[in-house]
């Protein structure tokens, strides 16, 4: 969880994220039905003539001419005509970028389908606002009990899951272990002659257990249940009333607008089951049992509940772990339980485009199941070994074992990605010199496709994290790199704000606190996507890409360039500081008494130590750098289109002087350390003590309260950690500059950030190294080891040990042992726990926080690659 506006008291809502998928309710907003307008053209003789009177028709004119005044000062006045609306709900006034032609046609078709709920297990879905929307569940046992799996929790303790391939289009192949029991799913999607708009598409489940001499007799038979939703709402058309002969291997059928006429089939042919060293191949029916349930209901975030009940009830009547085989009228959802002794594998097909050509769609199914469906598999397998090794070339350059970490690292990037569609609440205030006024009103309907950083805790879009993201992705893909960007930028509002946190969709609400909802549109969140632009440019100076991909990238800039003028602008006056070229992140709160250091969100390092008292002197270093970073992307972008205009030189300049070395040193350098550091009100005497206060029913609460033993003035703030190396991140040093010696000390003394398996957040000789900020928040950013920010340190140190100068040689040796360190932690906890993880523990590398958190830690990958920005 990072400072995007994620939940920083993990401890406190933990169990509240997991357990909050019940009570919310769907935020779509039904349309009112529009009856058809009469035709009154129709009543009358179009030949008709009437008796006109003067005056009749001298008020009409009169009236004619008031509503055309009105209408031309509405166009020339636009601020009265939107005031109904307020500006931070208003989307940018420029074209989208996401209707450029190369994000249709072939494009916009092949990304139709895709595993994009990434908070399921299992789930696929289109990219459309209201999709047909796919997924499993199965049952499972932990401690005796039986429990439903549907949606990632921590809480259901699985050894691991997450996808071992997958290419981000048309394949993904997942493993998941659940006590014992192992689920391979495999997505395969597939367009042929007489499919509909994006294809076909098929899973298979391979079920299978790692446990031997299992007695329970449930636990020897595998439950699976896959579901079909429709959430539009249209009814769903079952295949048969009963499947127990499984004579026609149809379970449903339906039409929508978008793919036409669809089936989804079972594989009625033969299952394969590996027996010993011996493959048999049996008859489904022998094999497995499927019963069926219906339901209607405008969501489905709360389904499992709902197969739970039905399941539970036929156990309680009849005794049998089975749905009830009855469906309520006009299901827009079908469910249907698939049971088998393990092992044994299934296969399911979706076809669209069916009705004519119902012979062929036959046709299609065959070739997707079974063993059209095994080459398939196995094709694509060879396929995405083939696409790694071209974009991370990884050849002796590490073990086997670390390799193989590398492509679960992709394809967790890549499998991760999602669809979302609805409206974020904004917290806005009507009045902004009356406080208390403060209410929530909601962002215009929107839609995201994006990658998220961990599927059981933030399966939901962060902007903060993107970025990030991005350096990996386009590696792979530099189209769906562009459309995700592009996606990101057409969330802009007009005053070139960009909400950090994206909860779109009823299913993404299910997982946040309703406290954690709104998104403050005075704040921001670092820019890190000119990360992967900066990074786009170079490819393109530096002939990365072919001239379709060039070409494309060029068309994206030209159009984005705009938007980013105006996210800058936003950032340039918004987060400026009260000296020229100083920027500070809004958002700290500088009333709080329960916080030992008043957080600063925005600024995506939560906790990291800032000034005591927030107030508008303060000079965050690490925003200086990120501006510096979007000035020159913005600066290169302009050149490579030859604009000339005042805003576009005006880049230039600003980037010359955020890049200023003398001025950079007089705001935040502490020449005896030789390290920067923010700057603002601040003193270091400051401690959390216990107070009692009496409530107005009489009884005694005891709180956490902050302490000031001194009075703040303005300085340095004396923290070495992250933020001192900003400026080193950003390669602003000079490489001859005695203070690039002196943050190599930094990085490689042991005292304050280095450590046997990365560098850590902040210096052990901090006053609030590993402080707890309030009674209910751990050490977040003050302590242990991220991976975004290592892998910016990797990077200049690789720069600065290929430049020349008297560092050269030393930032080398520090590179190759942080690199080797780093790596070697990632795997050697992968192998253990099965999980990449959102942080990991300065004194004993062990993984915290968010367990599969394959966000910015898959940035190992490209550690590994040595591919830097």
């Amino acid at each position: 969880m990072t400072g995007s506006g994620r939940i920083t008291a993990r401890s406190r809502i933990k169990s509240s994220v997991d357990d909050r998928g019940d009570s919310e309710t769907s935020l779509r907003q039904r349309k009112p039905t529009l009856r058809p307008r009469r035709d009154r053209n129709k009543d009358r003789n179009s030949l008709q003539i009437f008796n006109v009177d003067v005056k009749v028709m001298l008020g009409i004119c009169i009236l004619a001419f008031t509503v055309m005044a009105l209408l031309i000062y509405s166009l020339v006045n636009p601020s009265d005509q939107s005031r109904s609306t307020p500006r931070v709900v208003t989307p940018f006034p420029a074209p989208k970028i996401m209707d450029l032609p190369q994000f249709q046609g072939e494009h916009k078709e092949s990304l139709y389908w895709g595993t994009y709920r990434p908070h399921v297990y299992f789930g696929i879905r289109a990219r459309t606002p209201r999709s047909l929307v796919g997924g499993l569940m199965w049952i499972g046992a932990k401690d005796g009990q039986y429990l439903m799996r549907h949606v990632c929790q921590d809480s259901d303790d699985l050894s691991t899951y997450g996808w071992t391939q997958h290419n981000g289009r048309y394949y993904g192949h997942q493993v998941l272990v659940d006590h014992g029991l192992r689920l391979e799913t495999s997505f395969l999607k597939s367009r042929s002659e007489g499919s509909g708009y994006g294809g076909d598409w098929a899973v298979r489940i391979d079920v299978q257990t790692e446990k031997s001499g299992w007695n329970d007799e449930m636990l020897r038979n595998g439950h699976l249940f896959f579901y079909l939703a429709d959430e539009e709402g249209n009814a769903l058309s079952l295949g048969s009333d009963s499947f127990e002969k499984m004579d026609n291997s149809l379970l449903a059928s339906g039409s929508r607008k978008d793919v036409g006429g669809w089936e989804l089939h079972l594989n009625s042919k033969t299952s394969e089951l590996h027996i010993g060293l011996k493959l048999q191949q049996m008859w489904v029916s022998d094999v497995l049992g499927v019963h069926y349930a219906g339901f209607r209901t405008p969501h489905i975030h709360n389904l499992s509940d709902l197969v739970q009940q039905n399941v539970g009830t036929q156990a309680r009547m009849f005794g049998k772990l089975q749905l009830s085989d009855s469906s309520e009228d006009s299901s827009n959802i079908l469910v249907f339980q698939i049971a088998g002794r393990v092992p044994f594998r299934t296969d399911i097909a979706f076809v669209s485009g069916t009705g004519e050509e119902h012979a062929r769609a036959h046709e299609r199914v065959s070739s997707l199941t079974d063993a059209s469906m095994t080459n398939r598999l196995q094709r694509k397998q060879e396929e995405f070994d083939t696409r790694f090794k071209q974009c991370f070339d990884l050849a002796d350059k590490l073990e086997p074992e670390a390799s193989s970490v590398g492509k679960v690292a992709i394809a967790n990037m890549l499998g991760g990605i999602g669809y979302f569609y609805g409206r974020s609440k904004i917290a806005y205030r009507k009045n902004s010199d009356h406080k208390g006024s403060d209410y929530s009103i909601a962002y215009w309907p929107a839609e995201l496709y994006t990658a998220v950083p961990s599927r059981p805790f933030f399966p939901r879009g962060f902007l903060w994290d993107e970025g990030f993201h991005q350096l990996l992705i386009w590696r792979w893909d530099v189209r769906i790199c562009l459309d995700i960007i592009g996606h990101w930028l057409d969330l802009m509002n007009i005053d070139g704000w960009i909400p950090r946190e994206q909860i779109l969709g009823s299913e993404a609400l299910s997982k946040v606190p309703e406290e954690f909802v709104a998104q403050h549109p005075t704040n921001g969140n670092p820019p890190t996507l000119f990360l992967a632009i900066r990074d786009l440019l170079d490819g393109i100076q530096k002939n990365k890409f072919s001239e379709t991909e060039r070409n494309e990238i060029t068309l994206f800039l030209e159009r984005a360039f705009v938007r980013l003028e105006a996210w800058f602008r936003w950032f340039n006056t918004t987060q400026s500081g009260k000296e020229r070229s100083s920027y500070f992140w809004h958002g700290r709160d500088n009333t709080t008494t329960r916080e030992l250091n008043p957080k600063t969100l925005s600024s995506g390092l939560d906790d990291y130590p800032r000034a005591s008292h927030p107030n508008n002197e303060e000079r965050h270093l690490d925003l200086r750098c990120w501006m510096l970073l979007a000035s020159n992307c913005m600066h290169s972008i302009a050149q490579l289109f030859d604009k000339d205009s005042v805003p576009v030189k005006e880049y230039g300049s600003t980037t010359n002087l955020l890049s200023n070395f003398e001025l950079l040193n007089q705001m935040h350098l502490h020449p005896t350390y030789g390290a920067y550091f923010d700057f603002g009100n601040h003193t270091e005497k400051v401690r959390l003590s216990w107070k009692e206060t009496i409530s107005g029913n009489g009884y005694a609460t005891r709180e956490l309260v902050r302490e000031v033993l001194e009075k703040p003035e303005l300085r340095l703030v004396p923290h070495i950690g992250y933020v001192s190396l900003f400026p080193f991140m950003g390669k602003i040093i000079p490489s001859d500059s005695w203070i690039l010696g002196k943050q190599l000390d930094l990085i490689s003394n042991r005292s304050t950030l280095w450590t046997d398996y990365g560098l850590r957040s902040l210096a052990k000789t901090s006053s609030l190294y590993m402080k707890r900020n309030t009674e209910h928040d751990p050490p977040y950013w003050r302590g242990p080891i991220w991976m975004n920010m290592n892998y910016m340190i990797l990077s200049a140190l690789h720069h600065y040990s290929k430049e020349d100068g008297p560092y050269r040689d030393r930032a080398r040796v520090i590179y190759d042992d942080l690199r080797n360190n780093l790596i070697r932690n990632v795997v050697h906890n992968y192998h253990k726990t099965g999980f990449l993880w959102e942080q990991y523990d300065q004194k004993t590398g062990k993984g915290k926080g968010a367990r599969l958190f394959t966000g910015w830690t898959s940035l190992v990958l490209l550690i590994m690659a040595e591919a830097y920005t």
